[in-house]
Parts: C-alpha cells; structure tokens; sequence
C-alpha cells in the first residue's frame, strides 16, 4: 500500500507508511507474551505466600488488567510504542500523525475486545482488509493509526556533520527534547532545515528565527548566543542523532 499524506498545522506534508496486519500480529504476539510471563510470575510468588484461591484470583485478575493497561500506559506514555511495537518498528499515532492521546488509547484498547472475537483478532483482521488505512475497528473507533517508522535516510549525517560543537547535547536539554517534541515537529525540523538553502535570505532568516524562538520557550534553551539557525539545526541534529542509534 502506499503511504498516506498528511499535512501538519504548519502545512508540511509527512508521509506515514500503515503498518501491515502480519506486523501488528507479531507485536501483539510479543506483548502478550511479555504480560502472560509477568502475570505468571507474580502468580507463582503469589501461590507461595498466599492460599491457593487467592493466589489464583490474583491470577486471573492480573492476566486480565495487565494487557489491557499495558497497551494504554505505553501507547501514552512510550511515545505509541509498547515493547512488541518497538521491535517490529511500529508507532500508535493519532490519524493526524499526532501523539495518541489518552482519550484515544482507552478507546482503541476498550474496542480490542471485540477486534479480538471471535479468536485472535479475527474481526479485526476482516475490517483491516477493507479499511484504506489497515485500522481495526478501534483504531476507526479512536481515529488512531498504526505506521511503520520511518528511517530518516534523507538525513545521512549531513546535519551534525555542520557544526563540531553542539551545546544542547546536555542531560537537562535531551531529557525535555525526548518529552516534549512529538513525531510531527520532528519531521517539520528535518524538513526546513534540509530545504533552507532554496529559502531566501530574508525568509531563511525570519524563519529560522521563528522557529527557533518558539523552542527556546519550549525547552526553556537560555542561550541566547545561539544564532536562531544554529539553534534550529543543533536541535535536528539531536534529534535524528538519537533516532539513528
């Protein structure tokens, strides 16, 4: 399938790859094998310290909860990523390409029990064959999708290979870049500091200015000597660094 287009506030167009339903299949098979062994665990320590009934209950109370809050903690909280997800190179995302919001993670994994009927996501897989997107019926119901990451190949290095010195590379700095700047920016970042050069000097300047204001608040930067296109490449350069490793 091809990807699909879609167009950020700041009207630059990112194209997001859907993921295939062998992948999803994959992670959810990893996950779930993740959150059966830590339910099994607690419940053999469980059966140790406690009569056999209430260990048991726990049990199944855990094998339960346990999937169904890992999903929504790490869809919200891992950046739409759980740890079956990171394997396969997947993200959760709002269908605008946005961070899922908690809203949108309790509803898609609210509507997996009926994705999940009859046995191992059956309808799932048959509304993802009709859907132009590959959604599950909550992922339709939420207005998420599930995209394959994207490899920044465009990026090769160019960047950092500018300036030798990068002053955001600090703990404080990258722990808030990490929280704070979301899929979409990212690309934005990566895509005016690799077409500046066709900008005009004018509006490189005044765009680069901008930008670099905003993320000066943002990130709380007070390094004011910083030119704004300095600061605005320093900060890519972080990023897809990161992204890269």
């Amino acid at each position: 399938m091809n990807e699909l287009t879609i167009n950020t506030p700041e009207h630059v167009p990112i194209g997001l790859e859907p993921a295939g339903a062998g992948s999803r299949f994959l992670a959810v098979l990893l996950d779930a094998a993740i959150t059966t062994g830590i339910a099994s665990a607690i419940g053999t320590v469980a059966l140790a310290v406690l009569p056999s009934g209430a260990a048991y209950a726990l049990f199944i109370t855990l094998s339960f909860a346990l999937p169904w809050g890992w999903h929504v903690w790490f869809e919200t909280r891992g950046h739409g990523r759980t740890p079956g997800k990171r394997a396969l190179s997947l993200r959760v995302v709002d269908a605008r390409g946005l961070p899922v919001s908690l809203y949108q993670s309790l509803a898609r994994n609210i509507v997996r029990v009926i994705d999940f009927a009859p046995a191992f996501y059956g309808v799932g897989a048959a509304v993802s064959l009709f859907d132009p997107a590959r959604r599950r019926l909550g992922d339709i119901v939420a207005n998420t999708l599930v995209i394959r990451e994207a490899q920044p190949l465009a990026y090769s290095g160019q960047l950092s290979a500018e300036r030798r010195h990068n002053s955001l590379r600090t703990p404080r700095v990258l722990r808030l870049i990490r929280h704070r700047i979301p899929m979409e920016e990212r690309e934005f970042l990566l895509r005016l500091c690799l077409r500046a050069d066709k900008l005009t000097p004018t509006a490189r300047y005044d765009l680069m200015d901008e930008v670099a204001r905003f993320y000066r608040r943002k990130l709380a930067i007070e390094e004011e000597h910083i030119s704004g296109e300095n600061l605005v490449r320093d900060l890519t350069a972080v990023l897809f660094a990161k992204e890269g490793r």
